[in-house]
């Protein structure tokens, strides 16, 4: 595509010295240039087309031109250095604007960084155009106060196909396609939400806050900017710059007057919505079978219904990517600056008409692999010379076919028995591993689950362990088996504990169980071997004895003190010496004080928040527990932690363990069995009946080109290529990021193998390969149309969460910010047509991205607030370290779905609306559910009867604070509600309890900040803000 008309400007580059120091890399600063994890080489753009006039005294972003000698004196520095020289207003009847319709710069003075004006939003809002293929650029209204100021925008060719453009605000058709003409809205006095970096009239410099950081001189992509209060200090000059207060619903205190023209409102449905791409991808490919024979292909989005059938590729709910065309060299890969990465969910479900993965048994040979690369047999293996050699399709390397795999060709090179073999016509299956894959050559024993209980003070009181011995006397029953078995060969085992542990001899033929304590817990052993693990149809009579004891034997105890890193060894111990992998379920109340290896004391300073300190609150204590996780993977030993806090618990350094196990932790605050209960069951429910492997090792290869380089995941790496997992379940994903080695080919495209080794529920030892081919190319243009959003952000969000130990809060937050504009800049540059520097435009398949990378850094753990409790932050962080993209789709942009309009008649759930508060209705009832937590939230205005019907109170006023559950009666409207709940809950690994929050309540402020599109009410800015921000700093870059 010819870029004529571009005029080079100096080059930029992404981390410059002095400003917070970015490394190449998140986390330790690595020698080589690092593309996908932030951070590059200098960039040069080219600047606007021909056409467009560039504004002598400031760029288009407000930000100033690098000084020039002489250029209003020589020592202005940016933002918010020590001495600060303020350039002298330009006299206001020189015609100075520049094309972007900024008033003079009289009005607004301009110092480091000048806040634009609302004028120049409304103007920016107005001329971004996303979502149409193919119209002219309007002309935005000119505001008649300062029209003689201002330079008409040009217009500009239509953009080429497929490459959206922001929709102008004004109504619009539902499909995002062609969006209709712009109608200007009635012109406005003041605004009622001011998008980012409004102000009320400027007379002087805006003030620079505490939070601003300093940099050198010169243009540079600026990062993310501090947002009042919990994002970093005062806000510097171009976000928010001398915010006096005063805006309606926005800011406190003051006028509302905004100084200078008047107003056009930004109309919200003007920019992309996540809830229209999602239900134009169901209505153009839900239903449909999606096959995967064709390399590259992008597969359905994540929210979509599709049925999958695997011809050769693995299918996207194993594996997923950021993009299925690789850029052919690194070169390319850096200058765009989208992270090269797959996203794999090993044992994830397959729905019930998808065919579960075949099992492969080669016999004592074992699987066939490629001599040099190890590689398995898979579809990607070329057989030549009448099918007696074949060639590996990761290195080239031409291996002998054995003799008992010989099989002849046909006419078009392929063997004969190509459909009859899992491995030579599948993306996914298993083979039967031998005993060379064993641990010291030995079979493999099937695991043992062992359920460890705090039975102190805390837990007897709130009556969690009289709740949970009962349920483990039926949930047993339902412990996971191999299809066509009949009863599970999993063992169970049970301890207590507080400060000193019991272990229980629950063998078959005892009368009642016997309890032997172990008093020593610095070094822990298990007191009898046999009768401690057992299994649970031989031994039911004892271990329900046993569960009846338990709540009476400590009903009243004293003991408030508990031991944690014991508890976990003497799990490990337990397995080492029964010669087997499992999991421990550890049911814990309160912070470890008691004297033992791994006691914990109380480090949450909430003084630390917003300064380099901060990063210490995330970071686990090392030492014990450090050592305890590698014991745990060697042993294969999983562990789940299920916590009843009242106060602080370290979470971050408690739940170490599990992150490092394939583990999952759980927390329910202050619990109380008759409100808390049936939460805790179904989450243990799910937990236990979950398919499960033991004892892991994966392994990813890649065609010669490219390698895997970084991997993120509740996984624990001892070397640079292994990844180990104690335990991997259905809901355990792990994002693997690749690098350039060479020039990738555009013929051969790139391939992935991905193998796991590990034991199943029975104890047979297997391997589980999954294989991807992606394309390659050369254009830039491939790539960004056949990227991912969801696994992009997935990608980001595992990232920035490992980045947040080493670096501050406020650098991640920029470097995030930072690499969303390059990745919009750099396919603005080579892959749009040329047209005003004014429009955003954005590649169709990330133009929903900046709103998902806008709720990443409102997310708990990355938005600084001191408000928030440390060790929610913390386990937010270790949730989204290893959950798939499923999951990070709906936790960043949850589903608020409209029930009071549902057609009971109907199977469907209602279609979501947009996630903000302008779409909740006074007389509505909205669901909204992020896979973690799940609100039911009423309007003042609901209709009685529809409360009734709910309820049954005859009005929204009868419905009292103590209502903390949805009650099932016998109509319609109750029946579908508790249906889309249940189905809902069915979807997602964790099991939401539900809130109910009347509008105006003090609990709606916990639903409000679920509401991603708006305001963060901990900081962080709305949907529309962060987009004009954004397209900022786009065109920053661009000239």
């Amino acid at each position: 595509m010819s870029q004529q008309g571009y005029v080079a400007t100096p080059p930029y580059s992404q981390a410059q010295p002095g400003m917070g120091g970015y490394p190449t890399g998140f986390g330790s600063p690595s020698a080589q240039a690092l593309y996908g994890h932030y951070g590059a080489p200098p960039q040069t753009y080219p600047s606007q087309p021909a056409g467009m006039q560039k504004a002598p005294a400031s760029s288009p972003s407000g930000m100033p031109p690098p000084p020039v000698p002489g250029h209003y004196g020589s020592n202005i520095q940016q933002n918010g250095a020590h001495s600060q020289r303020f350039p002298p207003p330009p006299a206001a009847s020189t015609p100075s604007m520049s094309p972007y319709g900024q008033p003079p710069l009289s009005q607004y003075q301009s110092m480091a960084q000048a806040t634009p004006p609302t004028q120049q939003l409304a103007n920016q809002m107005s001329a971004m155009n996303i979502g149409g293929y193919g119209q002219s650029l309007m002309q935005p209204p000119q505001s008649p106060s300062s029209s003689a100021g201002q330079q008409q925008f040009q217009s500009a060719p239509p953009p080429a196909m497929g490459h959206p453009l922001l929709t102008p605000p004004g109504p619009q058709s539902p499909s995002m396609g062609a969006p209709s003409p712009m109608t200007p809205g009635p012109p406005m006095g003041s605004m009622t939400a001011p998008p980012m970096g409004m102000t009320n009239s400027l007379s002087g410099p805006p003030p620079m806050g505490g939070g601003a950081f300093q940099q050198p001189p010169g243009p540079r992509p600026q990062g993310f900017p501090p947002q009042p209060g919990p994002y970093g200090g005062q806000m510097p000059g171009a976000q928010m710059a001398g915010l006096q207060p005063g805006f309606p619903g926005a800011f406190p205190g003051g006028t509302a007057q905004m100084a200078g023209p008047p107003q056009k409102k930004l109309d919200p449905d003007s920019i992309p919505s996540t809830t229209q791409v999602i239900e134009d991808d169901q209505a153009k490919r839900g239903g449909q079978v999606y096959a995967t024979n064709l390399r590259g292909q992008v597969p359905p989005l994540v929210t979509t219904n599709f049925t999958v059938q695997d011809q050769g590729n693995a299918s996207p709910r194993f594996m997923r990517c950021t993009t299925y065309s690789f850029p052919c060299t690194s070169d390319l890969a850096k200058q765009c600056q989208v992270p090269l990465a797959t996203i794999i969910k090993p044992f994830a479900t397959l729905p019930k008409d998808e065919t579960p993965l075949y099992l492969v048994n080669h016999g004592e040979t074992g699987p066939i692999r490629c001599n040099r690369c190890k590689a398995y047999m898979c579809p990607f293996m070329q057989f030549i010379d009448g099918g007696r050699r074949y060639q590996c399709g990761f290195c080239n390397c031409v291996n002998e076919v054995p003799v008992q795999y010989f099989q002849h060709l046909d006419h078009m090179g392929r063997r004969m028995d190509l459909y009859e073999r899992p491995e030579l016509s599948l993306g996914s299956y298993e083979f039967a591993a031998t005993l060379d894959y064993c641990k010291n050559n030995q079979p493999s024993n099937p695991p043992a689950y062992i359920f460890m209980i705090d039975v102190s003070y805390t837990n007897i009181k709130s009556g969690l362990v009289k709740l949970l011995c009962e349920e483990l006397k039926t949930l047993l029953d339902r412990l996971p088996k191999e299809e066509g078995m009949e009863s599970s060969a999993i063992k169970v085992g049970f301890v207590t504990y507080n400060k000193i542990l019991h272990f229980y001899n629950v063998k078959s033929g005892l009368g009642q169980p016997q309890m032997m304590v172990v008093s020593d817990v610095a070094e822990v052993f298990v007191p009898l071997l046999d009768g401690f693990l057992v299994n649970f149809q031989e031994s039911r009579a004892v271990i329900n004895n046993l569960l009846d004891h338990i709540p009476e034997m400590f009903a009243d105890t004293n003991e408030s003190e508990t031991v944690f890193a014991p508890v976990i060894q003497a799990g490990v111990e337990a397995l080492k010496a029964a010669e087997c992998s499992g999991k421990l379920f550890i049911f814990h109340s309160s912070i470890p004080t008691a004297e033992a290896p791994g006691k914990l004391k109380n480090r949450d300073d909430r003084k630390l928040v917003n300064t380099e300190k901060e990063k210490t609150l995330f970071q686990p204590l090392r030492g014990v527990y450090e050592q305890l996780s590698k014991e745990c993977v060697s042993q294969g030993c999983c562990v789940d932690l299920f916590l009843f806090p009242s106060q602080y618990l370290d979470i971050a350094t408690m739940g170490d363990v599990p992150t490092h196990t394939g583990g999952s932790v759980y927390k329910y605050n202050n619990f109380q069995a008759h409100v808390d209960g049936e939460h805790f069951l179904s989450d243990l429910r799910k937990d236990l009946e979950k398919s499960i492997g033991f004892d892991a090792i994966m392994r990813v290869r890649t065609s010669t080109g490219f390698r895997a380089t970084d991997f993120f995941g509740a996984i624990y790496m001892n070397n640079t290529t292994d990844v180990e997992m104690a335990a991997v379940d259905c809901d355990k994903a792990v994002t693997v990021e690749f690098k350039h080695d060479d020039t990738l080919s555009e013929d051969t495209g790139a391939l992935i193998q991905c193998a796991l080794l590990y034991t199943t529920i029975s104890g047979q030892r297997r391997l589980r390969i999954h294989n991807l081919s992606l394309n390659c190319s050369s254009q830039l243009a491939d790539l960004y149309k056949s990227c991912e959003t969801d696994a992009l952000i997935n990608f980001f969000a595992k990232s920035a969460y490992r980045a947040m130990l080493n670096q501050p809060l406020k650098t991640v937050r920029e470097i995030l910010v930072n690499q969303t504009a390059h990745m919009l800049a750099c396919y603005r540059k080579n892959c749009a047509s040329p047209s005003a520097a004014s429009q955003l435009i954005l590649p169709d398949a990330m133009k929903v991205f900046p709103v998902y990378m806008n709720s990443l850094m409102k997310t708990p753990a990355l938005v600084g607030n001191a408000e928030l409790s440390t060790d929610d932050r913390a386990l937010h962080r270790l949730a989204v370290m290893s959950m798939g993209v499923e999951e990070t789709q709906v936790l960043l942009y949850p589903r608020l779905i409209p029930v009071h309009s549902v057609d009971v008649g109907s199977d469907v759930i209602p279609a979501p609306v947009r996630c903000s508060e302008e779409r909740l209705n006074d007389a509505g009832v909205f669901l909204l559910e992020n896979g973690r937590s799940l609100f039911l939230w009423l309007g003042q205005a609901c209709p009685p009867d529809l409360i009734q019907s709910l309820f049954n109170v005859p009005s929204l006023a009868h419905l009292t604070a103590e209502v903390t559950s949805l009650p099932e009666l016998d109509n319609p409207h109750s029946k579908k509600l508790h249906s889309i709940i249940s189905s809902i809950r069915e979807l997602r690994p964790y099991s939401m309890k539900l809130l109910i929050v009347k509008q105006k309540d003090r609990p709606e402020m916990l639903f409000r900040q679920y509401l991603v599109e708006d305001k963060g009410l901990h900081g962080g800015a709305s949907y529309m803000d962060f987009l004009c921000y954004v397209h900022r700093e786009i065109r920053q870059l661009l000239t």
